[in-house]
């Protein structure tokens, strides 16, 4: 899934990011697209609250895209 948040201020590429991964599978990986510097530092922070993991971070022409993975599912019995 790619979250589009180009364009948009802080906090709505966390906004959109969170929202999409209640909308994906345990485990799968969400792509976002922010011209926001301050998504580097507030998508880290918030995938990390959430128990996932972020795949990647890179920037080209002033486009953010982040790569972050959901938590994976339970295994707790």
């Amino acid at each position: 899934m790619i979250v589009d948040a180009r364009g948009h201020r802080c906090p709505t590429p966390s906004l959109k990011l969170q929202k999409a991964l209640k909308e994906v599978e345990p485990g799968e990986a969400v792509t976002l697209l922010a011209t926001d510097p301050m998504a580097r530092i507030d998508v880290p922070y918030l995938i990390e609250s959430l128990g996932g993991e972020v795949v990647s971070v890179a920037e080209e022409a002033g486009v953010l895209t982040i790569v972050a993975r959901t938590p994976g599912a339970s295994t707790d019995q």
